[in-house]
């Protein structure tokens, strides 16, 4: 007798993930957050389907536009304006409505006013929601409660909650939401594009970006803002300019004149006119744009954060990525979870210039010790900020949002 075999079912193909992935800025702008976003969409286009949705300060930029072979909406806003906001508000609902088939996951990046519009528009729409929290204060539960019970609202909607550091973590569990619902995700680097060079390279890089120096260069990479103290760094280098012949320019990267609300343009009139009075002009480089960031890190000795808040600096991540001696803000819950102080580079009070100053000259005055920070700095990324792992986390938490099964990380 033949036993009949029973038919095997067929496997099921994982339903396809979509993502509408929602940044305050996105490639050509550069913004620590827009760039990490884009990072997220190159490592998992394969596994998901993005479409972007980016609020801009300029009006010039494509309100469509196609990057790594997905589709970027932009609507401009100018925050000054409140008919623009209005505008804005509904450009913003047309995108959210004529995409609502190609995403079943709002991924909001950061929390801002069209946070509550987006939410409303995900709950009727019946879409899941994960918030990731990136900017210590402006993203702090507590903070966002004060405002008013519409933000509050708006901001614990969310089905799944992220943070990038464990400062964020904390002002979430102090809020008193649930616990459950928050993922530790930090920012991640592309750890092959931001390496430590080689001897030739460096000298290289050193003739093509124009920085012919024997001393060790310093290099700030950020906006020109009040929190981001760029002035602070130039008066705690040009301390040392002054009298130490083994300090060589100050580079800063970074947008001076800029449409965005955090960019200070007096800053910049402040720290030129100063290297002028102190006869430092032409040792102090600024570069206001670039898509080759890590040539300045390549080309760099060491590098200075002295911000007054964050939320996991990016910039920080890729400069020890590239195997340079770090000098940061001591930022409980944000810069401490990069920096062991005096083991893989050095921690400053916030806002202390002298004590800034005292770092460089260390670094300076001990070059073997410079060099063994940067590459413990290199160690520490490579371990635990890749962006592959922080990618794949990405990937199970969307995948959690739909009841789908997770990979280990």
């Amino acid at each position: 007798m033949t036993i009949a075999t029973m038919p095997q079912r067929p496997v099921m193909p994982t339903p396809e993930l979509g993502v509408l992935m929602v940044t305050g800025a996105y490639y050509p702008e550069l913004s620590g957050g827009g760039l990490q976003c884009r990072e997220l969409v190159r490592q998992l286009r394969e596994s998901a389907r993005f479409t972007i949705l980016t609020t801009t300060a300029d009006p010039t930029l494509p309100a469509l536009d196609e990057r790594d072979g997905v589709p970027v909406h932009r609507v401009a806003v100018d925050v000054s304006s409140f008919l623009s906001k209005i505008a804005g508000a509904v450009k913003v609902t047309r995108v959210v409505l004529s995409n609502r088939h190609r995403f079943s996951i709002v991924h909001l990046h950061g929390f801002s006013q069209k946070v509550i519009l987006l939410t409303l528009l995900a709950r009727l729409l019946g879409k899941r929601i994960l918030l990731t929290l990136q900017t210590s204060a402006h993203d702090e539960a507590l903070q966002i409660r004060g405002r008013s019970r519409l933000a509050f609202w708006g901001f614990s909607q969310a089905d799944l909650f992220t943070g990038v550091s464990l400062g964020l973590q904390r002002s979430y569990h102090a809020a008193g939401l649930q616990p459950e619902k928050f993922r530790l995700i930090p920012n991640g680097v592309d750890i092959s594009r931001f390496r430590s060079p080689h001897a030739a390279e460096r000298k290289a890089l050193h003739r093509r970006l124009g920085l012919l120096s024997d001393g060790r260069i310093v290099l700030f990479v950020g906006f020109f803002s009040k929190e981001k103290c760029p002035d602070r760094a130039f008066e705690a280098w040009a301390s040392l300019a002054l009298t130490h012949g083994a300090i060589g320019p100050l580079v800063f990267v970074g947008a001076t004149r800029s449409r965005y609300y955090e960019v200070d343009p007096q800053l910049v009139d402040t720290v030129k006119r100063r290297a002028h009075d102190l006869g430092l002009a032409d040792r102090v480089v600024f570069v206001e744009k670039t898509l080759e960031i890590e040539h300045y890190y390549r080309a760099a000795d060491i590098f200075v954060l002295p911000s007054l808040r964050e939320g996991l600096p990016n910039a920080l991540i890729e400069a020890m990525a590239s195997g340079i001696a770090c000098v940061a803000s001591r930022l409980d819950g944000a810069t401490d979870g990069l920096i062991e102080d005096g083991t893989n580079g050095l921690l400053v009070p916030p806002g202390d210039v002298a004590a800034l100053a005292v770092a460089l000259r260390f670094l300076v005055d001990h070059p073997d010790r410079m060099v063994e920070f940067g590459r413990r700095a290199r160690q520490t990324i490579e371990a635990r900020f890749a962006i592959g792992q922080t990618a794949q986390q990405y990937l199970n938490a969307y995948r959690t949002l739909m009841g789908q099964p997770t990979c280990a990380v």
